[in-house]
């Protein structure tokens, strides 16, 4: 890697801000530099949570998705300050343009990561001399540290980046991931979630190693086919290229609130849900996509959260069809107990142009009469602000059961709303 780019083999960056939310409120305000930070929804309300921290509040215990009141217990001293999104998109913007001036071949997985292939990079640079421009441009220049993975393929990179923060630069080659990948926990593993790292426990895999020796047809039983990917992973097999055109950037598109009180008022979550589907179905539109899986999350106090997903026959963009699969989500899956947190999320995105829609005679007619009626609401809430009219609300025992969506089970929160 300190050798000048060859063309054999690809050279992937994967840069990854730290502490994004924070950094970005300490480039504004330098007096926040060294402070405990904490960036949370509902600053004045105890219920609010934590979306991201500074180094120096996690050295209290700090940690994304607490409750701000336990936050604060652990650090009296900590800053809680209320999320600038439209800040961060700009940030994020000058970030990806600074990245671009490297090469075209960069693309953002969220708004605050993001892969490069430097293998053509024209520059007279090693890859690490690269890597180490690129931290430093973004630290001097907009103030935002970075670690950086170096490595063959994008899941590699990913690894890396994660091995040393904050401003770290790794290098991970193949010949070491029996030194510096395998003796890993597998719950490390990108791509691993908790559930499945409990699941890969129960044929004894708890190391990345383990698992690139796995059994395939124990990992198939367990994982599907999720298995076999993950097995090539861990052996450091990765053949996606660096997509410059890929909405991965918008995998999942949602929103959530904490709401200031606890609450059983089915009314009031579902005007709740009403609002969230129309900030998922806006910023959708904003993006061109579409979507096939509505997913809703419930959370009921401090630990116990319930996830579960629609999977869509038909693609899906307008608030009214966000909605309807949130609510009909609800009517199943909700206890009755008092909420404390809502959220929507729309996802297995497809580009609007690509998309095919499989009309068939239940639901034709219903989509072509809807359509002039969503284009006059969305013309008036553009003109007048999105509370001058709203649908009504179905009584519980209304719920459409006919709905020719298909149901399947998991929430991704996206702050980039």
């Amino acid at each position: 890697m300190n050798e000048p780019v060859k063309k054999s083999g690809r050279i992937i960056f994967h840069v990854d801000m730290n502490s994004f939310y924070a950094s970005v409120e300490i480039a504004y305000d330098p007096t926040l530099r060294g402070k405990p930070l904490a960036i949370a929804g509902n600053v004045e309300d105890r219920k609010g949570i934590v979306v991201t921290c500074s180094y120096e509040a996690r050295a209290f215990g700090v940690k994304t998705t607490m409750p701000v009141w336990e936050a604060k217990q652990k650090c009296p001293n900590l800053i809680v300050r209320k999320p600038n999104f439209e800040r961060y998109r700009k940030s994020s913007h000058a970030m990806f343009e600074l990245l671009r001036t490297y090469t075209d071949l960069v693309e953002p997985v969220s708004i605050d990561e993001g892969y490069m292939d430097v293998t053509d990079c024209s520059i007279s640079l090693t890859p690490i001399q690269i890597a180490e421009e690129i931290q430093t441009r973004l630290k001097t220049e907009l103030l935002l540290p970075c670690s950086i993975g170096v490595a063959p393929n994008k899941f590699l990179a990913k690894m890396a980046s994660d091995m040393k923060k904050p401003m770290g630069i790794t290098v991970l080659r193949k010949r070491e991931l029996t030194t510096k990948l395998w003796p890993l926990p597998v719950g490390e593993m990108h791509g691993v979630g908790s559930k499945t790292a409990e699941k890969l426990k129960t044929i004894n895999i708890t190391t990345i190693g383990e698992l690139a020796k796995g059994n395939d047809y124990q990992l198939k039983h367990i994982l599907g086919i999720n298995g076999e990917r993950l097995k090539k992973r861990a052996n450091g097999e990765d053949n996606r290229l660096v997509d410059p055109d890929s909405v991965s950037e918008f995998k999942s598109i949602g929103n959530s609130t904490t709401l200031r009180e606890d609450t059983d008022d089915e009314l009031l979550i579902e005007n709740v849900l009403e609002k969230l589907a129309v900030s998922v179905s806006a910023r959708m539109k904003r993006k061109s996509v579409l979507s096939y899986n509505i997913q809703l999350v419930i959370r009921y106090g401090i630990n116990h959260t319930v996830t579960r997903s629609r999977k869509l026959a038909n693609s899906v963009e307008s608030v009214a069809q966000i909605k309807e699969a949130a609510i009909f989500l609800l009517k199943k899956h909700w206890n009755g107990n008092p909420v404390r947190l809502l959220g929507i999320t729309a996802q297995d995105l497809v580009e609007k142009d690509h998309s095919v829609k499989q009309l068939d005679l239940f639901t034709f007619q219903e989509d072509a009469k809807d359509e002039p009626l969503q284009k006059t609401l969305e013309k008036l809430q553009d003109k007048f602000g999105k509370g001058i009219i709203k649908r009504g609300i179905k009584n519980k025992n209304t719920i459409n059961s006919n709905s020719t969506a298909k149901l399947t089970t998991s929430f991704q929160k996206d702050f980039l709303e």
